[in-house]
């Protein structure tokens, strides 16, 4: 006999997807949490000053008005989801800056000579921006249902992923605008993976913009696990879960954990070539990460980043590909790049009155202990003069904090699997349905298993609907959304 249905092991936005599918289809569902509080990758915390809130982990969601899951779930009408007009912007120096608008056009008159370069470039996949959602947001291992806008998105991954990438601009702006998004795979460039990467979000941000949860992220987990509770779910915190053994019994047992710790907690149950597989899952180099507490708004060189909701930083596309690569061969860069956000710019409940934060987070090579304050304070201060003046505090966390925090993090990968070609491909191992292991009833939906990182659910649902079909005999997904 089983005392529950459905145990989920990890409260981030996979976990509690997958927690959320399965309760809205009937089942009693336990979620296991190892932290006093919930959120994973997706929590928010004072972490310099009383009253500043400063997002963990994610801070802006490409995926989120976007996700199949979230569309589903209707998150949209259970939190405030604020759109920046400037999606992101990429200062250079002399205060010059590439500027991406959620209008395209905008974006292009911008960019003068490389405008129509830019329009041409994502002008296709913006048009079909929910094809490539789809198509991105699942199994690779799979027919493309939109074989046409598959094909577009292909023909610029080649483009963008060879030395072939500079052939469409003659300006620095728009290369180093596509090359700042590129940058979030953390690996060398050009190369296939980060031009899939760059390409995607990029449209997105054209589409339907890159929205920022009101409150923080832990708004969205909090929006889930209100759902999960409303169906009968629960919720167990500080609970580590290292052997499945450690578990009451259940009828599916789904892990939102690395595919190390799936490895690990699972031990015999799984057979020695599935194991062998899961050791053999590469992951990738890591993030370092600082907020800041502010008394007054970065004070940008260029007016038009004073209003981005995200920052990227780093230079020229010479010179982010040079930073990338170093972090690749296990060096600190001289100018790292660095990815921030500015949240308190809409959403003013995130700190006192008259008062910001900024989210910042850099590349280091993974197992990196260096406090990375000094490196992106420095790089910030690069492109905002006076940046150094309005800090009142900071926090920050290097790579092996940042996997202590969070173990799926492994060496501070936030990706919890290298992004390479082959690892979107077999994500962890090649298979059909790779969010099911060869153990009976048990399931994995971290970021180790398609479509990867991201804060977006689907590992999550795409999990769930799995186990639903094969434990329960459920082929039909349940509703998710709003009652």
């Amino acid at each position: 006999m089983h005392t529950i249905d459905v145990i989920v092991v990890g409260s981030g936005p996979n976990g509690m997807a997958a927690a959320v599918t399965m309760a809205r289809a009937g089942l009693s569902v336990r979620v296991y949490e190892r932290n006093p509080t919930i959120g994973g990758g997706a929590r928010t915390v004072e972490s310099t000053l009383p009253g500043f809130l400063h997002d963990v982990c994610s801070a802006v969601h490409p995926m989120a008005l976007a996700s199949g899951f979230f569309q589903k779930f209707q998150l949209d009408r259970r939190i405030t989801l604020l759109l920046p007009e400037i999606s992101y912007a990429h200062p250079l120096d002399n205060g010059r800056a590439g500027v991406a608008w959620r209008d395209l056009d905008r974006t292009a008159e911008g960019l003068g000579p490389d405008g129509r370069a830019w329009k041409r470039l994502f002008g296709p996949l913006v048009d079909h921006a929910a094809e490539v959602a789809q198509f991105t947001g699942s199994n690779m291992l799979q027919l493309p249902r939109h074989p046409l806008t598959a094909l577009r998105l292909a023909a610029r991954i080649l483009e963008q992923g060879s030395p072939a990438w500079n052939a469409r601009f003659v300006e620095d702006e728009a290369p180093a605008m596509l090359t700042g998004v590129n940058a979030h795979s953390i690996r060398r460039m050009p190369s296939l993976e980060t031009a899939a990467v760059g390409l995607v979000l990029a449209t997105h941000a054209h589409a339907k913009g890159w929205p920022i949860p009101v409150g923080g992220s832990q708004a969205i987990i909090d929006a889930m696990a209100a759902d999960l509770i409303a169906h009968g779910g629960e919720i167990v915190t500080d609970t580590e879960v290292t052997s499945l053994a450690e578990l009451p019994s259940a009828r599916a047992v789904i892990l939102d954990v690395s595919a190390r710790s799936l490895a690990s907690i699972a031990g015999d149950a799984l057979p020695p070539r599935y194991a062998r597989a899961l050791r053999r899952f590469r992951y990738g180099n890591a993030a370092a990460k600082v907020d800041f507490a502010l008394s007054a708004p970065v004070p940008w060189a260029n007016e038009q980043v004073r209003a981005a909701g995200t920052v990227h930083l780093g230079g020229s596309r010479a010179e982010l590909a040079a930073s990338e690569a170093e972090v690749a061969a296990g060096r600190h860069p001289r100018s790292p790049y660095v990815l921030a956000s500015q949240p308190t710019l809409l959403d003013r409940s995130r700190a006192p009155l008259g008062f910001q934060t900024l989210w910042a987070y850099t590349h280091v090579p993974a197992g990196s202990t260096a406090d990375p304050t000094e490196a992106v304070t420095a790089q910030i201060e690069r492109y905002a003069p006076g940046f150094r003046d309005v800090i009142l505090a900071s926090s920050s966390q290097n790579a092996v904090e940042m996997e202590r925090y969070n173990p799926n993090y492994v060496g501070g990968d936030i990706a919890a699997g290298a992004p390479s070609l082959w690892q979107l491909v077999a994500r962890p191992v090649l298979s059909a349905d790779p969010w099911r292991t060869p153990a009976p009833g048990l399931y994995l939906c971290s970021s180790s298993t398609p479509p990867g990182p991201g804060v977006h659910g689907l590992p999550g649902y795409y999990a769930a609907r799995s186990a639903l079909a094969a434990e329960f005999g459920i082929t039909t997904p349940p509703r998710l959304g709003v009652a």
